[in-house]
């Protein structure tokens, strides 16, 4: 079972990670994942478990480009993040980095902060003990993605992004 954290609207990257804890401020030993909404939700980085899930309000991510914001997540193994809209980047880092993304504008109001729930990825269905809720299906440019594990893995499989015609091989 995985845990729900709500959030509300217009959660910035800084909120996700200060920028006084980019990777590259760490000491070494020091990880962005336990930096994650150290600020914003101190019990987030504590306490957040593998496959847990973030609902949040609108334009969730929004704010500075930062990769690690995302990444820091990833590396939370968080199961995936709902929320009405993303910030057009941070959508783009997350679906990169193999974090499945849900638009949806009804999760925040159907759900309680820490309550449990099961994610089915393939069916796009959330479920907790009082609610289901059917989630839209991802793009399949960010399916393809998913199934690889990233970006990285995709084109490293594939030779090519998503959507890209495969280059024949010389003769």
């Amino acid at each position: 079972m995985a845990r729900i954290w709500k959030f509300g609207k217009d959660v910035d990257t800084d909120q996700i990670v200060p920028g006084r804890y980019a990777p590259y401020m760490l000491k070494e030993g020091q990880d962005v994942k336990d930096y994650a909404f150290c600020e914003a939700r101190p019990d987030f980085a504590a306490n957040a478990q593998p496959g847990d899930i973030i609902i949040a309000g609108e334009n969730f991510g929004c704010g500075s480009s930062r990769e690690y914001a995302p990444e820091a997540l990833r590396r939370r193994q968080i199961g995936a993040i709902i929320a009405p809209s993303f910030a057009r980047i941070f959508f783009r880092n997350a679906i990169n980095l193999g974090i499945p993304l849900y638009e949806s504008s009804e999760a925040h109001g159907l759900v309680k902060d820490g309550e449990e729930a099961t994610l089915d990825l393939e069916q796009n269905r959330l479920q907790t003990a009082n609610t289901t809720l059917e989630l839209p299906s991802l793009p399949p440019f960010a399916q393809e993605i998913m199934q690889a594990g990233g970006i990285v893995p995709f084109v490293r499989e594939h030779g090519r992004f998503p959507g890209e015609v495969p280059h024949k091989e010389a003769s």
